[in-house]
């Protein structure tokens, strides 16, 4: 069991923290487009961010202020207009908005960090932003985590939120995320924006320490169309307003500290996979036998990254084969003759040998797992993009379904080894086509 249980609250459910979701006009929609975490008080702050050689100017801003000073009061996030491929005004831009939270706030810019998502190669509506920073300052509030998760998606059909409750010397400790994403999701950081808060007291080392240990078991463990992005940040912040006591050195409270921040991360790249464009279900792929845990982790993200598996998933096809082929060319070496594949409970090979199965009741039980969440509305989604660049309106009845009844598990053994790992990715549906296919026109 666990040594956490789930509360409410997103990112204010951490003590110290406010926040706010605003519509700023950001946004073609007018839907809200401008969001801010805020802390009462200095927080130790972390990050991880994309590799693509292409960036945006709010990632390459955040590394230079990270690697100076890894502390922050705020984060500012803009959705409709990426930054990113926008050149030396890109870079004042992100400069200026910056400037102009820390001078609605009373902070050093410096103490800013920001983040922004929607179209590659848009300049962010500055006049928009100059006007929308005083409504969003006046509109903080430590009930603000929805309207925050709300003004930051983009193509996404529902709004990503968790907080997690543990206890440090009879003290309530807590971790609190919010995220976005949708397409070009591919591990080593996709298209999304996570943000993640925490009242624990944490040397700024070990905070960065943990963070990117969670995002390699969470986000960087989750694929939708073998893409990623420009823009990509989880950012982490932790104030310390529990006022337990400081956790600087690995150690039984480190390890539960990571572990319930791990938690909250794999709870939101798992949304992001289940979100993605046009899917119906979420894929789970689970693999054991390896001779190391990062053997594993790549021998099954490999398969969930796999197109001809995915769409094999979307025709509820329970076509092993695919699963094999993905597991034998991740570049992790095993022996064949060692190969289990589980499909749910269905047992589809077994030391190498395909074995007889029901594949009537097995597609049948991908079936099931597909239709118990109403498919994501694909062609009102790419309607609502392309007219505006924003998502549709959060189901929260559809969201309170998402990764309990609709998740296909896939498990998949390849020797004797300790290693273990799990990767989170989704089908590939006619709809991910259309979607992408007229994603500016």
């Amino acid at each position: 069991m666990a040594d956490w249980h789930e509360i409410s609250g997103g990112v204010t459910a951490p003590k110290g923290y406010r926040a706010a979701g605003i519509k700023a006009g950001l946004k073609p929609s007018g839907l809200p487009d401008l969001a801010l975490i805020l802390s009462d008080v200095d927080a130790i702050a972390a990050g991880v961010f994309t590799t693509s050689q292409v960036r945006a100017a709010c990632v390459d801003y955040c590394r230079q202020l990270l690697q100076a000073k890894p502390s922050a009061r705020a984060i500012l996030c803009n959705a409709g207009q990426a930054n990113a491929a926008t050149g030396s005004q890109g870079w004042l831009n992100a400069l200026e908005s910056a400037m102009l939270l820390g001078q609605a706030l009373g902070i050093p810019s410096e103490s800013v960090l920001i983040a922004s998502t929607g179209v590659i190669g848009q300049q962010i509506k500055m006049e928009a932003m100059r006007s929308g920073i005083p409504q969003l300052v006046a509109a903080a509030s430590n009930t603000g985590s929805d309207a925050a998760a709300q003004a930051i998606v983009t193509t996404d059909l529902v709004t990503k939120s968790i907080a997690l409750e543990t206890t440090f010397s009879d003290r309530p400790v807590r971790i609190g995320g919010i995220c976005k994403g949708s397409g070009m999701i591919h591990p080593n950081m996709a298209t999304l924006l996570a943000f993640v808060t925490c009242d624990a007291v944490v040397s700024p080392a070990l905070w960065q320490q943990m963070l990117s240990r969670a995002a390699d078991k969470s986000f960087n463990q989750i694929t939708v169309d073998g893409d990623t992005s420009t823009n990509d940040a989880l950012i982490a912040l932790a104030n310390g307003q529990s006022r337990t006591p400081a956790i600087t050195e690995m150690g039984t409270e480190a390890e539960k500290l990571e572990a319930m921040l791990t938690a909250v991360c794999q709870h939101l790249a798992k949304a992001i996979a289940r979100d993605g464009e046009g899917a119906t279900c979420l894929i789970e792929v689970q693999v054991s036998g390896a001779t190391d845990e990062k053997s594993a982790r790549q021998v099954a993200k490999t398969i969930v990254g796999s197109a001809l598996f995915k769409s094999a998933v979307f025709g509820r096809d329970p076509n092993w084969g695919r699963i094999a082929a993905a597991a034998g060319r991740a570049g992790v070496p095993f022996e064949q003759e060692n190969l289990r594949i589980m499909l749910g409970d269905f047992l589809l090979m077994e030391n190498g040998q395909p074995l007889a199965f029901d594949r009537a009741a097995a597609s049948n039980y991908m079936k099931q797992k597909a239709s118990s969440i109403v498919p994501n509305q694909g062609v009102e989604k790419l309607s609502a993009y392309s007219n505006s660049g924003l998502s549709v309106e959060d189901d929260q009845s559809a969201a309170s379904r998402y990764l309990k009844d609709d998740t296909i598990l896939i498990s998949v053994c390849i020797g004797n080894g300790s290693g273990t790992g799990t990767a989170w990715g989704c089908d590939l549906s006619y709809d991910y086509v259309k979607i992408n296919a007229e994603y500016t026109t």
